[in-house]
């Protein structure tokens, strides 16, 4: 019969070579993500060509935010998605990333706004989209997870927050890429097609979804003022860029059934955040408000949308050549002098 210090000793053996096979392939796990490096934001990470892998783009727009190869940028939410900068660098001569990003607040806007300027100190052009979630919301914080030690602080300590299942899971699929057993999904300039191909645009399912998004308020104001807590950020933002950088604000296009009837709270709310965008504009040089939510032959046909705020690629064609015909034609005035423009066209 054996003792009971044997037995004590077997079972130290067993723990000590069952701790040292489990920490051996944890090592050997968090190795093949440091190397691997899914999202290329650590500074000792071998220099493989990635792309932009993850669903929630807050983890694989840093990496694109950082890349020299880019001198402009767009910042703002899925209204912005629709925008290629394929097709506005010829128009500005300029090598532009788009970093819209689903349900982006204006903080993390900011977040992205920060870690592009560190690294262009000197961006040729910026457009920032400025929706609904600048005119009514300021949620300091973001609801879906975002790895801020990617946008602020020492990029060192992603050695340590890289030791998680996200990350293990996406540097699979940036290795399957790697080896070529994946497709691309997303752009390197941050252009991936938001919607669906208009083939299968369903006019049932787009008035299903008018019908459930809440309606306007068209009460009269009685009194109530309108607050835009998040556009003190904006001005913050165009302000800490050189003079010398062309700032491009766009409000962009939504259904006109939402604008709300004349004299409405609604309306007034609008008016209201417009003309404090406007003032922006008016102190930042070399600045423009390009203002695309007017009524129009566009904004009035549901056939435009997919929902309320989301437009069908045509119609982001109109808005990106709006953008560049409206810019051209600002650099044309003389002394800069108007810089607030309805796109009626």
């Amino acid at each position: 019969m054996p003792s009971s210090t044997s037995v004590s000793n077997s079972w130290r053996k067993f723990a000590f070579i069952f701790l040292g096979i489990t920490g051996g392939a944890t090592l050997l796990v968090w190795l093949f993500i440091i190397i691997v490096d899914p999202w290329g934001m650590l500074p000792l990470s071998p220099p493989f060509h990635r792309i932009p892998i993850s669903t929630n783009a807050r983890y694989s727009f840093p990496a694109l935010a950082i890349d020299t190869k880019f001198d402009s940028a767009i910042l703002g939410t899925s209204t912005s998605r629709p925008l290629q900068p394929a097709i506005l660098n010829p128009a500005f001569n300029a090598h532009f990333v788009n970093l819209s990003m689903n349900a982006s607040t204006p903080w993390e806007q900011e977040k992205m706004l920060n870690l592009f300027f560190k690294h262009h100190p000197n961006p040729k052009v910026m457009i920032f989209n400025t929706d609904n979630i600048w005119c009514f919301e300021d949620p300091q914080h973001s609801a879906r997870p975002m790895p801020l030690w990617m946008y602020e602080g020492s990029v060192w300590i992603g050695y340590l927050k890289m030791a998680n299942q996200y990350a293990l899971q996406e540097a699979v699929n940036q290795f399957a890429w790697l080896i070529g057993l994946k497709k691309q999904r997303y752009g390197s300039d941050g252009y991936t097609p938001l919607l669906p191909i208009s083939s299968v645009y369903d006019p049932s399912k787009v008035n299903k979804t008018f019908a459930e998004w809440t309606q306007e308020d068209n009460s009269s104001p009685n009194g109530r003022i309108p607050v835009h807590p998040a556009l003190p950020r904006l001005k913050r933002m165009i302000d800490k860029l050189p003079k010398e950088t062309i700032k491009i604000i766009i409000i962009p296009p939504f259904s006109a059934e939402f604008y709300g009837k004349e004299g409405g709270w609604t309306d007034t709310s609008w008016k209201s955040c417009k003309a404090y965008i406007a003032s922006v504009a008016r102190t930042a040089p070399n600045s423009t408000v390009i203002d695309f939510a007017i009524p129009n032959h566009f904004t009035q046909q549901r056939t435009s949308f997919w929902d309320p705020i989301h437009y069908r690629p045509f119609a982001a064609r109109m808005v990106m050549d709006g953008i560049i015909q409206a810019v051209l034609h600002y650099q044309e005035l003389p002394n800069n002098e108007n810089k607030i423009l309805d796109y009626t066209h």
